[in-house]
């Protein structure tokens, strides 16, 4: 059998099913041109992409194979196949719109086989007794859970191969005439730039964070103790199975690792709600408010310029190196859908725009939450306060001060204070563009069904 092995979101050869089926295969990357034409030239995800890319490819050469790489439409590149015969195309699943879409058509061109990688479970591994999806985590989690006990995460065997005589060296472009043309394997020749990446393998994260996971429960939330796992952008991304970082933590099981469990389950959680409810990635699943434009008001959240130390300390952090700490992202977003009342799309486009670690369940179901229009019970009254949030979480305004430069010099107390800040001038910075008690109150009176 003649099999294309479609590499996406698993950048990787380590316990990667698509190696373990055998057979004659043809390896191939996507850069997709309807997502990337639309990219600053300078994209950071883009950028780390290639570098995986490029070491994938070094991977499977030292296994006998190779990664042919285009850079075009997919659609176009599997017409391209289908004069090659081949008798499927397998690749790990992706659960939204676009990517279901796009292989849907695909699967009108190519047999089109699924494996599963990108998560723990299978979009219906977990169901309540009477079929149906859950949409409340804990019973969610707790299902999932005695199912991971017995589930088989072992390492996927590695197969012998035969491999598809093509050419490999150069990155394959099919342009809008639907002509193949050969160019060098770089990022130039997408019209990208190189960026400074601060790369750190995700097996060295790992062996990181697992001296520290004894107080992660405790202290992920503590911007000053900085010890989450930073591997959200290896799970995006596929450079770590999540299997093979579940088979590390059950070998490690006399430690305390069961949050950790629990925040990968989320992780699924979130990807399992969007498959069985896919509206949710542009429609509330509750409530009809849904923000008000503003475009002066969203600008100046862009720009980290509201006046709110944490708030603006979490955006810089986000242009600045593409990631934002998970408690931030909390009150950010909150700030951003309940004190400014902007449309929680629009946030959710901004994190999608800059995000390394962009996972669309993950950004679109952590905004609907924090907008209170998701599934969660929660109701729409949860407004978070972001001086109390600052003061508990970065009491000695280490990380605001990191990113919030001209706060360097004010009195560390002060910058949890509303009060303070809205009596002061402070050189370069602006006052809180709002009164957040007098903000959150509007809130609740807008969200109120």
């Amino acid at each position: 059998m003649r099999r294309i092995l479609w590499f996406r979101r698993d950048l990787r050869v380590k316990d990667n099913p698509l190696l373990s089926l055998g057979g004659e295969v043809l390896p191939i990357f996507i850069f997709d041109e309807n997502i990337l034409s639309s990219l600053p030239r300078d994209d950071k995800r883009v950028a780390f992409i290639f570098f995986y890319v490029e070491k994938l490819k070094k991977q499977l050469k030292e296994i006998g194979l190779d990664l042919k790489v285009f850079y075009a439409k997919p659609t176009d590149v599997f017409e391209y196949f289908l004069k090659k015969g081949f008798d499927e195309v397998v690749a790990s699943g992706d659960y939204d719109a676009y990517a279901k879409q796009r292989d849907l058509e695909i699967s009108h061109k190519i047999h089109f086989r699924y494996i599963q990688d990108t998560y723990i479970f299978r979009h219906n591994e977990v169901l309540k007794d009477d079929g149906s999806p859950y949409l409340v985590f804990t019973p969610f989690y707790k299902k999932a859970r005695k199912i991971l006990d017995s589930k088989n995460i072992d390492e996927y065997p590695l197969k012998e191969h035969a491999l598809v005589e093509e050419e490999y060296i150069n990155l394959t472009i099919i342009n809008e005439n639907e002509e193949l043309l050969s160019s060098s394997l770089e990022l130039q020749s997408m019209g990208f730039k190189e960026v400074a990446l601060d790369i750190v393998e995700p097996y060295e994260k790992l062996q990181i964070f697992m001296k520290n996971i004894s107080s992660y429960k405790e202290k992920r939330d503590f911007l000053e103790s900085d010890i989450g796992s930073r591997l959200s952008v290896d799970f995006r991304f596929g450079t770590i199975g999540v299997r093979e970082v579940l088979r590390f933590l059950f070998e490690n099981s006399h430690l305390d690792i069961e949050p950790f469990i629990r925040q990968l389950i989320f992780r699924d959680f979130y990807a399992y709600l969007l498959f069985h409810f896919p509206q949710i990635e542009n429609e509330n699943y509750k409530y009809s408010f849904n923000g008000i434009e503003n475009e002066e008001k969203y600008r100046t959240f862009c720009e980290g310029k509201t006046g709110f130390p944490i708030v603006d300390a979490g955006v810089r952090e986000l242009i600045q190196t593409g990631s934002m700490h998970n408690r931030v992202r909390m009150v950010v977003a909150s700030f951003f859908t309940k004190d400014l009342l902007l449309p929680w799309q629009w946030g959710e486009a901004f994190f999608a725009q800059r995000l390394l670690d962009y996972d669309k369940a993950s950004n679109v179901l952590s905004w609907q939450w924090s907008a209170g229009t998701g599934v969660d019970p929660q109701p729409y009254f949860r407004v978070f306060n972001p001086y109390l949030q600052s003061k508990k979480f970065d009491k000695d305004g280490v990380y605001i001060k990191k990113y919030v430069k001209e706060l360097k010099d004010v009195e560390v107390k002060n910058l949890h204070k509303e009060e303070y800040l809205l009596e002061h001038d402070i050189l370069n910075y602006p006052k809180p563009m709002l009164n957040h008690k007098e903000a959150a109150k509007k809130a609740i009176e807008a969200f109120k069904p």
